[in-house]
């Protein structure tokens, strides 16, 4: 049995000088080096320090994979040579000791992710294009490499959002800075605050106004002007829609600005919404409601407005499912991260989020902060929160738009779910799940980072998604008590509609219509788990949220997380009360609503893929455990003899 444990080395030593020979010789340029792969016969294993010394290295190291195979290493750091040295490598074969000696040829390996911004193939020249690293982070600012919305394969590609009009909705644009001016659509521009076109933003002494100009920036600075840095869809059009500069917000104000010229307007990008003061539960009243449903049915000539919305600045105090704009199944919700992948301090987490992008937060490196346009032709690296994470968003679905301008407003929603990457981003509290079909989420990033070249190369070859379906799978209507310490449990069983014409097979949007008011509305925690056991958390606990008359009347808590699942079976609710004190409510509604298609083959094949990865991870496990068996076969052979 030695001799044949013996045999098997030698044969693996054997395998392997030969497959380095046949390595070396596939290399173009070889790299000479003083590092010898040495194979040492039988009877000399213990002998390969002192061999290694008196040929003129420093030592000897056994390797583990092989029989008899021995690394010599010189005395000296390796360098690059063209040249090779015989006079070791000849001393050591005539050694009666040495079986065979190979020599290691050099070959170049790169870190994936260093990148330096010039050995990028992207030609820009303006002066802060090198400190946005949320188009190309090549770890400027102590960021994370890689850590980028890959704008440089789709502007490779050609996509630059030309063609394409992004409407900002916030406190106007200095639409007479030169980053800007170039691609302003005046057209599309209005002044909703003051009632005339000129959306040009009051004078403030702080400079308050900024932000519309800033968000502008972001999208649609134009490229190699050398001015300021270029936008994410640097060849678009921007509009300005000054709304937000004026003592209170009206609903025929909101209304008129998300209905404002839909047929020109391809996207509208608002980085706004109720206070984030973690005690507000606000949403559009009713006619931005129906302004918002036009825009989604009759915009951009039956294909749907794009709306996208930052998820809000609240942070862990509150919960973005609060926030009726953000929490829309018409708005693509986008929350953000930081330059190293973690969250911001002031980012909202709810199961309403879809994807994310990129703003600043918790780093004091000035050049951390989001770069671009800022008031009276100035720049800035300073703007931050998800206001800047909404207009990135934008940019990315201009590019899309681009490639694909047939793509309708829930198709850019799919594209957003099915190219959205985990890429590095990571959270303390919020952990990456898959759900039922094996879409990873997390319950505060979305489906992940927006991916610009993944998008457009998919847009490009995209089928519109099959007609959209509503059914109102159960409701509970009885009164229900919640106390702490005990969590209120309701279930819905459902066929999701099946044998009518409304049925929906693979899910999109999920709501939970809930009417739910306590003691302490901000101590409230509501989880709903699907049929195939994905858990959303519907709403979190907002420790500054006092109410004890309000409470929710009727309000949509909203998933993306059970993405393309079949809804059909037991839904299940869980609602209870967190927090040191004790608390008391009553649950009088819930209502399910499921809104999906009936075909969707593209899920068809993500849950194929799945399952084969799934598959493919067990039969790992069992090659594994085989291995490991037989090698304590082995040693146990071994050992016995």
């Amino acid at each position: 049995m030695m001799l044949g444990s013996l045999r098997y080395g030698t044969a693996v030593g054997l395998i392997l000088l030969n497959s380095l020979v046949h390595a070396t010789q596939a290399t173009e340029e070889g790299i000479f080096t003083n590092h010898l792969l040495v194979q040492l016969h039988e009877g000399a294993h213990d002998e390969a320090h002192q061999l290694a010394t008196e040929h003129g290295f420093q030592s000897s190291r056994k390797l583990p994979f092989g029989e008899g195979l021995f690394h010599f290493y010189p005395q000296d750091t390796p360098q690059r040579r063209s040249k090779r040295s015989l006079r070791h490598r000849q001393r050591l074969e005539k050694d009666r000791r040495v079986k065979n000696v190979l020599d290691q040829e050099g070959f170049g390996r790169q870190k994936r992710g260093y990148r330096s911004i010039n050995e990028i193939d992207v030609k820009i020249t303006d002066p802060l294009f090198s400190k946005q690293w949320y188009l190309i982070n090549t770890g400027q600012a102590d960021g994370t490499p890689g850590l980028d919305l890959n704008v440089a394969e789709a502007w490779g590609l050609g996509y630059t959002g030309r063609g394409i009009t992004i409407a900002i909705m916030d406190d106007g644009i200095d639409y007479l800075h030169p980053d800007l001016a170039s691609n302003y659509n005046a057209e599309a521009s209005y002044d909703f605050s003051s009632n005339d076109p000129y959306p040009y933003p009051r004078y403030t002494d702080d400079w308050f106004n900024s932000h519309g100009t800033r968000c502008a920036g972001e999208v649609s600075a134009a490229a190699n002007n050398n001015i300021c840095g270029v936008g994410v869809a640097y060849n678009s059009k921007v509009a300005g829609i000054r709304m937000l500069d004026q003592p209170f917000m009206t609903d025929i104000i909101e209304a008129s600005s998300i209905s404002h010229m839909p047929q020109v307007i391809d996207i509208y990008s608002a980085s706004w919404g109720p206070t984030d003061d973690g005690k507000t539960v606000d949403g559009p009243r009713e006619l931005t409601l129906q302004a918002m449903a036009d825009g989604v049915n009759k915009g951009r000539g039956g294909k749907g407005s794009i709306y996208v919305w930052a998820s809000g600045d609240g942070g862990s105090y509150d919960d973005c499912n609060c926030d009726g704009y953000a929490s829309s199944m018409w708005t693509i919700s986008i929350n953000s991260a930081i330059n190293d992948g973690r969250t911001a301090l002031y980012d909202e987490s709810c199961s309403s989020t879809l994807a994310s992008t990129f703003s600043n937060g918790r780093k004091r490196n000035p050049e951390a902060g989001v770069a671009t346009t800022d008031l009276y032709g100035n720049c800035t690296l300073r703007h931050s929160g998800t206001s800047a994470a909404a207009p990135e968003a934008a940019g990315v679905f201009a590019l899309a738009l681009e490639a694909n301008p047939n793509l309708t407003w829930r198709d850019m929603q799919h594209l957003s779910v099915l190219t959205s990457k985990r890429n590095q981003l990571h959270d303390e509290v919020h952990q990456w799940r898959r759900n039922g079909v094996g879409l990873e989420f997390n319950h505060l990033f979305g489906y992940g980072v927006l991916d610009a070249g993944g998008m457009v190369k998919m847009a490009k070859e995209w089928k519109t998604v099959p007609e959209r379906f509503h059914c109102v799978a159960g409701s509970l209507q009885d009164v229900h008590k919640i106390q702490s310490g005990d969590k209120l449990i309701l279930a819905i069983s459902t066929d999701s509609c099946q044998g009518k014409d409304n049925f929906v097979r693979y899910l999109e949007h999920v709501q939970a219509v809930i009417t739910v008011n306590g003691s302490r509305r901000g101590d409230l925690n509501i989880n709903m788990t699907s049929p195939m056991g994905t858990k959303s958390i519907l709403l979190s606990r907002r420790p500054r949220d006092d109410d004890a008359k309000v409470g929710f009347d009727k309000w949509p808590f909203m998933t993306t997380q059970t993405w393309g699942e079949d809804p059909r079976g037991t839904w299940v609710l869980e609602v209870g009360f967190q927090g040191n004190e004790p608390q008391r409510g009553v649950l009088k509604e819930w209502t399910l609503m499921l809104h999906g298609t009936q075909s969707a083959p593209y899920i068809d094949q993500i849950v194929r893929d799945y399952q084969s990865k799934l598959a493919m991870s067990k039969k790992e496990e069992l090659e594994e455990e085989l291995d490991e068996a037989v090698e304590r076969s082995l040693k146990s052979l071994l050992s016995k003899n």
